[in-house]
């Protein structure tokens, strides 16, 4: 049996810690270890991780705040596993992914690997409707989890796993605070380590409960992307500029104050618009969630296209660094 370690960072995410917890709890498999670091949260879930000190193989830590990847690597430092798997506090696992991991890796060795994302039942109409966005081929290509690959599979934070000799190998996680996880994966497919996606290791990875926060979470991805650029500059695609286009394009649409280019605007979106608003309702089987995947849609493109914009600005023509350019908008 292979010796797995689960890492989970945590900033202020009492409850939904919580729920993580009790999913571990279900696994059918229970041959895991879970190393929880508190990452200088105001609102501390010490009180909650020790009623399950008991029932779970746990570790606790609490630290100074140093945003998500630098406290991956403390808990990957604390770790026993010979693989280990980040996951986001936001997550509930399914019953079947400690035993999905341990039947892939007995039989296939890799030195990473990720899982999909998806909604669970139990989530809002708008939860369903940003993972939907989040997730879908006709938005952002599907290139989250669900398609093996569009070049090479690279895991992300949310539901990724390395071999511990591989991790200490590459030297673990960047102190970037967003985008830190497609860093790594950029780093380790150019080290020529071989990389999987576990279909099957799905998780539930619960998303924003409202537009708002949801429109700054993807504002923060438009800006990483320049940031990636900078460090990677072969990571930057075709595909990253689609938002910033039709961002532009509505921008002018509406600009022009004339009938006639809104018109032509709304026009040529429709069919777009029509097909996401089919799929997102057959997907979710709801016509409710379908019209709120329009909405998520359309800030989701946008808001990675505003992002975009001003990373491109400070970055590169103002010639900003990478943390000063950020500061408001990640490190709060």
């Amino acid at each position: 049996m292979i010796k797995l370690s689960l890492i989970i960072p945590l900033y202020n995410r009492p409850a939904e810690i919580e729920e993580l917890l009790k999913s571990l709890l279900l696994q059918s498999d229970p041959s895991f270890e879970v190393i929880i670091v508190e990452d200088g949260s105001s609102q501390k879930s010490d009180k909650i991780v020790a009623a399950y000190s008991e029932k779970l193989n746990l570790k606790y830590f609490f630290k100074e705040n140093s945003g998500p990847g630098l406290s991956r690597n403390y808990g990957a430092a604390r770790a026993d596993g010979e693989y280990l798997i980040f996951l986001d506090s936001d997550c509930i696992i399914p019953p079947h992914y400690i035993a999905e991991v341990q039947s892939f890796l007995a039989n296939t060795y890799v030195d990473a690997f990720g899982g999909p994302d998806r909604a669970d039942e139990s989530f809002t109409a708008i939860q369903k409707a940003i993972n939907y966005s989040m997730t879908s081929l006709f938005t952002t290509g599907g290139i989250r989890g669900s398609k093996k690959s569009v070049e090479k599979f690279h895991p992300r934070s949310f539901n990724m796993g390395y071999s511990k000799a591989v991790f200490e190998l590459t030297g673990g996680f960047s102190g970037m605070r967003f985008g830190e996880d497609i860093d790594m994966s950029i780093r380790l497919v150019k080290a020529g380590f071989c990389t999987a996606l576990i279909a099957d290791a799905y998780v539930y990875h619960k998303r924003r409960t409202n537009f708002k926060l949801f429109y700054k979470q993807i504002f923060n991805s438009g800006l990483a992307r320049i940031n990636l650029y900078k460090r990677h500059p072969s990571s930057l695609k075709l595909l990253h500029f689609f938002p910033l286009a039709f961002t532009l394009a509505w921008i002018l649409a509406v600009g022009s104050l004339t009938i006639f280019s809104f018109g032509l605007f709304a026009y040529l979106l429709a069919p777009y618009l029509l097909l996401i608003f089919i799929h997102a309702t057959i997907v979710n089987r709801s016509l409710g969630v379908g019209f709120l995947a329009l909405i998520a849609s359309f800030i989701q493109l946008s808001a990675y296209g505003f992002g975009f914009l001003k990373g491109i600005w400070e970055r590169l023509i103002m010639g900003r660094g990478e943390i000063a350019s950020f500061t408001e908008n990640f490190y709060q």
